[in-house]
């Protein structure tokens, strides 16, 4: 499907803008798509299928709009209203004749008298009264929309054809909260409010300030950020002075979105009121909830269908400065209630609103409108939750604090596999095992590894006799259960070694039952795989990508070519960012889990140390340059030992509001392919 995506883009300042430049990352995965992104870049409408309207209501959207009504396509309706887009295309270039047809054309003869005072002065233009998306909506293929409010919106404006009702994409960033709070002079504890983006007067500020006022009676300590650029009709300064607000409240202007986020990330609570409202949802919102704030919304538009526990709703007009200073105080006398509500915010968009599967509806729903099919979407489900951290039960980490993410956590990826409990008993697996580590060696290997080696079994999704899974570095410890457990028809291994190498490898349990594998030896980094593409439904890589000297990338090409689409990709390594390597860091040692030099033997053989050892986020990164969708990440330990020698750490990172989950020694992922290999040497990876 070949797509002409016509939208402005950064560093254009556009909230529609940065929309765009995260959906295009993922859509063109799914689509050939070109941008255009200016009036001037020629266009020739038989060399595609199907042309993607990003429409706004500001004069960065001009030329989408001129360019929608001369070729129709689908239409990516962000508001309702489009009278503020139609001045600038018509009263902005003086041209009154234009502006009055069109108002003529929205709304009869008594919308034309009213714009013939316009031209004469005598009123201005009738914004909220008069949307103007008629002649765009009469010549749309398809409609997308954001929200059910929207979709109402849109059908009452007379559009009848095909419509999509597609989440807003969230960003899931980093942020560096401590950082932006040292920028502004305070420390980890002072309360901090935000607003964010372009300060109209509909953001409900004058309110938002007056509550603060009230709210610094009993808090004193608290602070509030203004963070986007002032508009002309709302004397922001004077108001702050007025107000007595000077010394706690302060304005930061407009700022780079690095700066923006760094901004956000920064604040415990994010203020995202607005009336009235046109539909619009709002990036700022869906960034702040990625980042796991506490957020308030207006309870009207778009933001009235957000679930009840992921933000708290401000009703409109009496009583609504009284509800805006009830909730500040709720949440900063009692953080624990904000940290919750910013977790579930975060584990709510991550799931609902990630940008993959946005992209993948928005690519279903252009097939539909270009083939005339009908269309509907999967309906979302938050049933399954996200995957919980595993931590240590001697450790006493608060459930708030385990999945907040305020400084660049990860979003919790719901387990598609099913609990490792309900695939393989503990109590079913450890015998098992056991039965099979008939020597010293592999007793002594199975002695400091069983933990994670039943951990794993439980990750691995079941096969079938028709089924093939390829364990890379194949120690014979856990690769008999792949057949006898788990049902693969052919179970194959391969180690590093020589290419064209392979061993016919033969191990007899306790009980007397021989199990049989082929290993093949290659240089992973190196060496093309020996096996067809798409030969596998599984592949296992435990504890082998921390080896590796050169090229991590050839290895998880190799593994996407060989596996099937839709195969999964079981990836094991030790945590870098664990509990235990913070702990060795900040008194002075190295972080990593088996960084020692070897001393060389008599054979010169031996285990070979780490080169590179990850952190959950980086891992996660990994998997998505690689073509795979994350179905699962979580951490846990190599052995099940507690660990209360830890506890100061835990304390360390709740105190700085630092993420405390996925803080186990080791990482435990599993991938499904979705595509080709998305970049094949990422920039955090190679230099």
């Amino acid at each position: 499907m070949r797509v002409a995506f016509f939208s402005p883009l950064p560093p254009e300042r556009s909230g529609i803008a940065d929309y765009s430049e995260a959906l295009l990352e993922p859509l063109r995965h799914l689509a050939q798509v070109e941008v255009f992104s200016q009036a001037s870049q020629p266009f020739d409408a038989a060399r595609f299928d199907i042309a993607l309207y990003q429409m706004g209501n500001n004069r960065c959207h001009g030329f989408v709009y001129e360019s929608a009504l001369r070729h129709a396509g689908v239409v990516v309706m962000h508001e309702s209203n489009l009278h503020h887009l139609m001045t600038e295309i018509t009263i902005r270039r003086g041209d009154w004749d234009a502006y009055v047809r069109e108002c003529e054309y929205a709304g009869g003869r008594v919308a034309r008298e009213f714009a013939e005072r316009v031209r004469k002065l005598e009123v201005g233009p009738d914004y909220e009264g008069l949307a103007l998306t008629r002649r765009l909506l009469e010549g749309a293929r398809g409609v997308i929309v954001h929200s059910r409010f929207m979709e109402s919106e849109i059908r009452a404006g007379g559009f009848g054809g095909p419509l999509a009702v597609i989440p807003h994409g969230a960003w899931i960033p980093p942020g560096d909260r401590n950082g932006f709070r040292q920028r502004l002079g305070l420390d980890e504890a002072v309360p901090l409010v935000g607003v964010f983006g372009f300060l109209k007067p509909y953001k409900r500020i004058a309110e938002s300030l007056r509550a603060f006022r009230r709210l610094l009676r009993l808090a004193p300590e608290a602070k509030m950020i203004l963070v986007g650029e002032p508009h002309a009709d709302l004397p922001l300064e004077g108001m702050i002075r007025s107000l007595g607000l000077s010394a706690s409240v302060r304005m930061v202007g407009f700022v780079p979105i690095d700066d923006f986020t760094g901004y956000l990330s920064a604040c415990d609570i994010v203020l995202n009121l607005r009336y009235p409202t046109v539909g619009e949802s709002s990036g700022t919102l869906l960034r702040a909830m990625g980042l796991g704030k506490a957020a308030l919304v207006s309870d009207v538009g778009s933001f009235a269908e957000f679930p009840d526990d992921v933000c708290l709703k401000v009703p409109v007009g009496a009583g609504e400065e009284d509800t805006i200073f009830e909730y500040l105080n709720l949440l900063t006398s009692r953080p624990e209630v904000a940290l919750a509500l910013g977790a579930r915010a975060r584990d709510y968009v991550a799931q609902q609103c990630n940008w993959p599967a946005v992209a993948k509806q928005y690519a279903q729903f252009l097939e539909a409108v270009m083939e005339g099919k009908a269309w509907k979407a999967e309906e979302p489900d938050r049933s399954s939750g996200p995957v919980k951290e595993q931590t240590d039960s001697t450790v006493p980490v608060a459930e708030e604090a385990n999945s907040t993410g305020q400084a660049g956590g990860l979003p919790h990826q719901v387990d598609s596999a099913g609990p490792a409990s309900e695939q393989i008993p503990a109590q079913e697996m450890t015998p098992y095992l056991r039965g099979w580590a008939v020597d010293e060696e592999s007793a002594t290997y199975l002695e400091v590894h069983q933990t994670r080696l039943e951990k794993t079994l439980g990750l691995i999704p079941p096969g079938g006799p028709e089924d093939r899974i390829l364990e890379m570095g194949a120690y014979m410890q856990m690769t008999p259960a792949l057949h006898d457990k788990l049902g693969y028809g052919e179970v194959r291994g391969c180690y590093y070694g020589e290419p064209g190498r392979v061993d016919h490898r033969s191990v007899t349990s306790s009980s007397g039952e021989t199990f049989t594998c082929e290993i093949d030896h290659f240089d992973a980094e190196k060496d093309s795989f020996p096996y067809p593409d798409e030969h596998f439904s599984t592949v296992l890589c435990c504890e082998l990508i921390e080896h590796l000297f050169t090229d991590p990338m050839h290895l998880m090409g190799e593994v996407n070519r060989i596996l099937k689409p839709g195969g999964h990709f079981v990836l094991t390594t030790p945590n870098i960012a664990s509990l235990r390597g913070l702990a060795a860091i900040l008194q002075g040692y190295h972080p990593g889990f088996f960084h020692a030099y070897l001393r060389p033997s008599e054979t010169g053989e031996g285990d070979a140390r780490h080169n590179r050892e990850y952190t959950p986020r980086e891992i996660h990164q990994l998997l998505v340059n690689s073509g795979f969708e994350v179905d699962r990440l979580e951490t846990g330990e190599f052995r099940d030992l507690p660990h209360p020698e830890f506890r100061w750490v835990v304390h360390l990172l709740e105190r700085y509001r630092l993420d405390s989950a996925l803080r186990g020694d080791g990482i435990y992922a599993v991938g499904r392919k979705t595509g080709a290999v998305r970049e094949r040497y990422p920039g955090w990876l190679y230099t």
